[in-house]
Order: structure tokens, then C-alpha cells, then sequence
């Protein structure tokens, strides 16, 4: 008998709210949902629907006004600054619209630096960096810096800096929005076979009908509350 996956992420009666009396914004209400193991989920919505807040308090980038997230079945209320950066380098990939790669650090350099902050040996570094880079398409680009990288480029190695510390899920915001229909397809193939292949659970917020193609899971949101959760 197969065992049951377990949610990675579990958000209970999670609700934010920015500012105060009449100017206060709602920008989540109530929100209960569980990311399960292996999940290649979406998350998408209109502008202002709380897709990047919801993504944020699951990242550990913020703290909900009520309610409590748990990953890997701890909650994060109550952790100091410390565990939270822990447990963000540790368990959980981040891959962003903006794509945050140093300038002046080369791919290899980009990817590596999560694993110096896990204090990685320098020569395991290296193996590991440059396997995630092959595995995103890059064998032979290791040393470029991000202005000799294209779009598409730029953010495969997002994603291989996302994956190389192994982590539980990805939480990608808007990963597609910067690049044209090829490179957006090229990529959502490539998070999609790294999902089938490696098991890595994708939480992604976006509006692009070509992500949502591939989604196995797909969770709409409006005025800051889910308004479905399909799975495929």
C-alpha cells in the first residue's frame, strides 16, 4: 500500500492585514490550504488577488496578522530571525520575476553562493553548482556573468540556484513575466521535468495560461481569499 504524501506547506485560517482602522487593506482572509509533496501547483489571480502575500508568509518572508503556516509540519510563529533564515535556506527555493542574481558573480558564482552560506566545502560547491547548471541547459556558461546571459538564461540559472540546496518546494513569483513565448515554454518544460523526475514540489504564482497548462494542481484566488483549488 502507498503511503500517503504528507503537505509540506500547511497555511490554517492565515489572514493579512496591512495598515490600520479605515486605511487598513485585507490583503488575505482566512486562508487554509496544504502544499503536498510533489505537487506542480498554481497559483494565480488578478492583480492585487494576494497571490505574492500568500507566497511571501509561505516563504517566511513575512508574518501573517493571524493564523499559522507550518513547513514540514513547523510552525513558524514563534521562531527567531535565525531559524527563519535557517529554515528558508534549508527547505524552501525561491525563484523571482526579477530573477536577484548578483552582477558581479558568475553563474557558477550565483549558484554556489547558497551553498557557502550552508558552509559547503569549496570543491563540492563547484561539482554541485555546475550539475545544477547542466541540468538546467547551461554546461559551458558557468562563467558568464548575468549581462552576458539573456532572459531566459538569467533566470535558468534562478532556478538552478533555487534547487541546488535541495529544498522541500520551490516558490516561484511570476517566473515568466520578463521573457517572450519560447523561453517562457522552455522553462515551464524544465520546472515541469525537474517536478516529474526529481519529485521537487513547485508552488508558482502566475497569470500566464502557459504555466497553467502543465499545472497538476491549480488554486485561484480573488480579493485575497482561494476561490477554487482544482487538481488535474
Amino acid at each position: 500500500m502507498k503511503a500517503e504524501k504528507k503537505p509540506i506547506v500547511s497555511c490554517k485560517g492565515i489572514t493579512k492585514v496591512f495598515g490600520k482602522d479605515e486605511l487598513a487593506v485585507h490583503a488575505l482572509r482566512s486562508i487554509d490550504l496544504d502544499i503536498i509533496e510533489g505537487d506542480f501547483a498554481t497559483l494565480a489571480g488578478p492583480s492585487g488577488s494576494g497571490k505574492t502575500t500568500l507566497l511571501n508568509m509561505i516563504g517566511a518572508l513575512d508574518h501573517p496578522t493571524s493564523g499559522q503556516v507550518l513547513i514540514d509540519g513547523q510552525p513558524l510563529s514563534g521562531m527567531s530571525k535565525s531559524q527563519l533564515s535557517d529554515l528558508r535556506l534549508n527547505k524552501i527555493g525561491f525563484i523571482f520575476q526579477a530573477y536577484n542574481l548578483v552582477p558581479v558573480l558568475s553563474a557558477r558564482e550565483n549558484v554556489e553562493f547558497v551553498l557557502r552560506l550552508l558552509k559547503v566545502e569549496a570543491n563540492e560547491r563547484r561539482t554541485r553548482a555546475d550539475a545544477a547548471l547542466a541540468e538546467v541547459g547551461l554546461r559551458g556558461l558557468e562563467n558568464r556573468r548575468p549581462s552576458a546571459l539573456s532572459g531566459g538564461q538569467q533566470q535558468r540559472v534562478a532556478i538552478a540556484r533555487a534547487l541546488v540546496a535541495r529544498p522541500r518546494i520551490v516558490l516561484a513569483d511570476e517566473p515568466t513575466a520578463n521573457l517572450d513565448s519560447t523561453t517562457t515554454g522552455e522553462l515551464v518544460d524544465l520546472m515541469y521535468r525537474l517536478n516529474q523526475e526529481s519529485g521537487t514540489t513547485f508552488l508558482i504564482g502566475t497569470h500566464d495560461p502557459r504555466v497553467m497548462e502543465h499545472s497538476k494542481r491549480h488554486i485561484e484566488m480573488t480579493d485575497g481569499q482561494i476561490e477554487s483549488d482544482i487538481r488535474a
